[in-house]
């Protein structure tokens, strides 16, 4: 059983299930699993992997249009490395306090890979969902596309330090806040542009025409070889945790107004099909 056939199997049997959060009491709370072969390339910092890790599920907060309150993880590794163990709690610390959110602490555990779960918690008056959107809307997407892919390949080619910089994102909990009560349906982009609007697609019953240019990062155009790559980097990569949302195109330019970062139109709502340009795009992203 794959990823998302487990995913749909789950979603028959828990009727909280089926966003990025859960929605509970008038909050929402969301987990997450990071390993070192998968999630944490050579290079990576244990203050990055405390800061990505936590982070990954504020985005999920973020995606819900809820505050951001609080987060745990759950570190285990090999053995306890005291600088190791601190930076990684400076990481997770600080960005929760990029959010305005609290790091409260969480468990310890020996594990022949270092590993992290972690779980966030946020408040949501008006939790968006994934189900809302409506033929006509606009679909968006916050920030840039194929920031993760690029720093994976800096990690490959030694720069580290830039590598770091990059995968330290910023949870996109302020833009979730200011789109909660005006976007029809919204996700992260933690699987991928292209597997979110599939994911969207097929919880909305609708489709969507995409059109170029789409905000491609500029780190994506050093590291591609080709047009092909590149576009499959900032589309189908993953891991971005950007939002993807739709919004009614008459209240489009006063939410990118509100916005605290940039949010691109990259096209409408359709009744079915996924596409870019008029082409198929593929169901493909990131699987665990």
């Amino acid at each position: 059983m794959d990823e998302r056939t487990a995913l749909g199997m789950l979603g028959d049997r828990l009727s909280a299930a089926g966003d990025d959060a859960a929605v509970v009491d008038g909050g929402v709370v969301t987990t997450d699993m990071l390993h070192d072969r998968t999630d944490f390339p050579d290079g990576t910092t244990r203050y990055t992997a405390g800061w990505r890790a936590v982070g990954a599920s504020l985005s999920d907060v973020a995606a819900m249009g809820a505050a951001a309150t609080a987060a745990v993880a759950v570190y285990a590794a090999p053995a306890f490395d005291e600088g190791e163990l601190a930076d990684f709690v400076d990481g997770a610390a600080d960005v929760c306090e990029a959010v305005g959110a609290e790091y409260v602490g969480g468990d310890l555990d020996h594990h022949e890979e270092f590993t992290v779960a972690t779980t966030a918690l946020g408040d949501a008056d008006d939790p968006v969902r994934r189900s809302g959107a409506e033929v006509g809307d606009a679909v968006c997407v916050t920030g840039t596309l194929g920031r993760s892919a690029g720093a994976l390949r800096l990690f490959e080619g030694g720069e580290r330090e830039r590598a770091n910089d990059l995968f330290r994102f910023t949870p996109r909990v302020a833009a979730g806040r200011a789109l909660a009560g005006r976007a029809t349906a919204m996700m992260d982009s933690s699987d991928g542009l292209a597997r979110s609007l599939h994911q969207l697609a097929e919880a909305s019953g609708c489709g969507f025409a995409v059109e170029s240019p789409l905000p491609i990062d500029p780190v994506v155009d050093e590291v591609a070889a080709d047009a092909d790559e590149r576009l499959e980097l900032g589309t189908s990569f993953g891991e971005d945790f950007e939002l993807v949302c739709t919004v009614p195109e008459e209240a489009l330019s006063a939410v990118r107004a509100d916005l605290p970062v940039e949010l691109t139109r990259i096209g409408r709502v359709v009744e079915s099909g996924v596409t870019l340009d008029g082409e198929p795009l593929a169901d493909r992203g990131y699987t665990h």
